[in-house]
């Protein structure tokens, strides 16, 4: 008897988005505590981008050639030692690999349920977004109500989650991008002052609007380039929040600027957790982000839904940074 496949995105060798292509896979298994997934839709996200450049190698144990950092769909298998799922529930995660497939297989622990307001597709838009921007801005951070916040590419799939997370909190919101209809859809999330982003001057808008105090939390999901800027407009004991580098992960500091401002810098990476931290952070999503989300406080933001087979499309899609929100691969018929 033939052993049971299933269709995955894999990546031959590095190189660009042509590299990538669809091939059947052996379907895995769920072990005693584990869960099967039959995925709907699989996030894409520009980690993706990098793992395909070779720039960002998959953690060990994870399928080093299938990309994809989370997915959404339907339980359809469950190991003999599960308990809280079952057949049948709609569910969404993250994985440190392999999310690109047809199926997950998923410790029971690592696995959120899709609120009934979201559609099981969009459900992929969920996870990677707002466990990233919850994580450094609450978690690491500690944005209080009537705190200002500084979110670089609030365009982007985190940043548009960050917006939402940030005004649920209350907090002042400011956020750059270079695209002015991004900053324009932002407001609608919550975005108090739009600054547009790319050029020199930004960080000296942000002190205008701030009267010359500056942001108490920066979250960056820009990198290098945006290292001097957020140096001149951190408030005085405030908070810097690495959190992507697609502009660069190499830059000068200038250690001066940090000690006269008593200011803290920090970098942050959900993927390169252990098992351990990873289903702390998923039990304390459930209990804390999961409300919000079933009351529709805090949604999903989906740029466009791609077939799979259109996943160099949706590649190339991404490198031009063009969507506000989140892509996903869609896995029909």
């Amino acid at each position: 008897m033939a052993e049971p496949t299933m269709r995955a995105v894999v990546m031959a060798e590095p190189g660009p988005p042509e590299v990538l292509r669809i091939e059947a896979r052996p379907r895995p298994v769920p072990g005693p505590h584990e869960v099967r997934v039959r995925v709907a839709a699989s996030g894409l996200n520009r980690a993706d981008l990098l793992q395909r450049r070779g720039r960002y190698p998959a953690p060990p144990g994870v399928p080093a050639d299938i990309l994809g950092l989370e997915y959404s769909g339907v339980v359809d298998a469950v190991g003999e030692r599960v308990g809280q799922w079952s057949p049948g529930d709609r569910v969404m995660g993250l994985v440190g690999g392999g999310g690109y497939a047809e199926a997950v297989v998923v410790h029971e622990d690592e696995v959120l349920p899709i609120p009934d307001v979201v559609e099981t597709v969009d459900g992929a838009a969920l996870p990677e977004a707002f466990l990233t921007a919850w994580d450094a801005m609450d978690l690491q951070m500690g944005l209080a109500a009537g705190e200002t916040v500084l979110i670089h590419a609030v365009g982007s799939g985190v940043g548009t989650a960050a917006v939402q997370l940030a005004s649920l909190t209350g907090a002042r919101v400011l956020g750059t991008s270079r695209t002015p209809e991004k900053l324009r859809r932002a407001t609608d999330l919550g975005l108090d002052e739009a600054i547009p982003g790319g050029g020199a001057a930004w960080a000296e808008v942000v002190m205008e609007r701030t009267g010359g105090r500056g942001v108490d939390v920066i979250v960056d999901l820009v990198g290098g380039a945006y290292l001097e800027g957020n140096l001149a407009c951190v408030a005085p004991r405030g908070r810097i929040v690495v959190v992507g580098v697609p502009s660069g992960s190499v830059a000068p500091i200038d250690l001066r600027a940090l000690m006269r401002r008593r200011a803290s810098l920090t970098g942050t990476v959900l993927r390169a957790r252990s098992a351990v931290e990873k289903r702390a952070l998923i039990h304390e999503a459930r209990r804390r982000l999961l409300p919000a989300m079933r009351t529709g406080r805090l949604r999903p933001v989906v740029y466009r839904h791609f077939a799979a087979k259109d996943v160099v499309q949706a590649h190339r899609a991404m490198e031009d940074n063009s969507n506000f929100g989140t892509m996903t691969l869609v896995w029909g018929s």
